[in-house]
């Protein structure tokens, strides 16, 4: 089974050419250091404009069959970020802890974690995860639910993902 993993950096700047797409970049190389099972990427970087949000995911979980998307930036409480307002748009159900480990990962670094509105949902057989729009906070963040993700995955039907135990482990019931 062919695997792909979708990435969507969601910024004005970076689609614009303003400048470069480092956090989309740092995700999918994250991906790449944890991840053992080898995979395709989708990658996209879209302004912060809902529709083409929501039609992105929707692409990358209905024809592309990601199992995984992962979304960069658009999470805070400026006009403009509507990134969790897209997911939760597409998705058919959501997974608050996602968001709720995410934030409380982030305070140990930032008191300003509280304004974060990351969350992740489940869209058929795809699991959508909302990260920050800073390397540092997307490892941060990533890390701190990464662990469950590959099970998740499992319970929707999708396929099995393997991680490099040395950098990181999954934790699967029973394993």
């Amino acid at each position: 089974m062919n695997v792909t993993l979708g990435v969507i950096n969601v910024s004005d700047r970076a689609s614009a050419g303003v400048y470069p797409d480092t956090p989309g970049q740092s995700c999918v190389a994250l991906l790449r250091e944890w991840l053992a099972t080898p995979f395709e990427v989708d990658y996209q970087v879209v302004p912060d404009e809902q529709p083409g949000i929501e039609a992105q995911l929707r692409r990358m979980a209905d024809e592309a069959h990601c199992c995984l998307i992962v979304t960069t930036g658009g999470t805070g409480p400026a006009a403009r970020d509507v990134t969790p307002e897209a997911t939760a748009a597409v998705c058919s159900r959501l997974l608050p802890g996602f968001g709720e480990q995410m934030r409380a990962a982030s305070l140990k670094f930032v008191p300003t974690a509280i304004l974060s509105r990351q969350l992740a949902g489940i869209r058929g057989r795809t699991l959508i995860v909302n990260l920050p729009g800073r390397p540092k906070a997307i490892r941060e963040n990533l890390e701190a639910v990464f662990p469950a993700i590959p099970y998740c995955i499992d319970l929707i039907g999708g396929p099995r993902l393997e991680t490099n135990p040395a950098v990181m482990r999954a934790f699967r019931p029973g394993t």
